[in-house]
């Protein structure tokens, strides 16, 4: 990218903000130029990234609240649109594992759980801040998703299934969207040091391991206005897009 800040003025909103993937990717917005809408449920780790962003040069508005609380995610809609009118950048990253064991044994409340977070909330967020991106020069709406969906692995059933549901739903989405400005896509991030990765692979070295961080530049370039792809899985690990289009 040759220009120093590709995202100056643009708003954007970033789920699980507070730590890992999020963490990093809000920085690197608010590096990029963008004022950061920072949601996550640690207070915490909210403030220490608005420090960050602050040191930095950005700005941000911290919204520290749950993505399960889908009536605030409706409310923080509305209130964007009353600060704003528009938001440029949707970034849903906020996820959940649940609990590591063969699916006949899950508990029907650990598939609800994590179904609530990785799939219905995103949809929520889709239902909330599409007006908001419809209303944009050139929205872009990026969610996380996982090699699991095109690897099935064991013991991480309801994660699995959820981020292929969550594929369909973007999937669905950016085809709703084909003659609009909005683009809406998911990336496979594959492994970084996350809190996530710890917890699936809890006997790993972290410091082999990909910083979260690496992925910021390849999520700058995805919510760009000059974004032409939509309805597509971006494979950060192997840095292309794969190729089946919703076009």
């Amino acid at each position: 990218m040759t220009d120093q800040k590709p995202l100056e003025g643009r708003i954007a909103l970033v789920t699980g903000a507070s730590r890992g993937v999020g963490y990093e990717a809000a920085l690197g917005l608010a590096k990029a130029g963008a004022h950061i809408i920072a949601l996550a449920r640690t207070v915490g780790g909210l403030e220490e990234l608005d420090d960050d962003i602050n040191f930095a040069g950005g700005s941000a508005t911290l919204v520290p609240v749950d993505v399960t609380d889908f009536d605030a995610l409706d409310r923080l809609g509305a209130s964007i649109h009353e600060r704003w009118g528009h938001l440029d950048i949707l970034l849903g990253n906020a996820g959940t594992l649940g609990v590591l064991t063969p699916l006949a044994q899950n508990k029907p409340s650990v598939f609800e759980e994590v179904f609530a977070v990785n799939v219905t909330a995103n949809f929520r967020l889709i239902r909330s801040m599409d007006p908001l991106l419809q209303a944009s020069d050139a929205g872009r709406a990026i969610f996380m998703s996982s090699g699991a969906v095109r690897n099935e692995r064991a013991f991480v059933g309801p994660y699995t299934a959820s981020k292929a549901a969550l594929e369909a739903i973007v999937r669905t989405y950016a085809r709703e969207n084909r003659l609009s400005s909005v683009n809406a896509n998911l990336v496979d991030p594959g492994t970084l040091r996350t809190k996530m990765r710890a917890q699936y692979a809890p006997g790993e070295n972290p410091e082999h391991v990909t910083p979260a961080s690496e992925i910021v530049p390849t999520l700058i370039e995805l919510v760009s206005p000059k974004l032409t792809q939509n309805g597509l899985v971006y494979d950060f690990p192997n840095r292309r897009w794969l190729e089946d289009s919703a076009e």
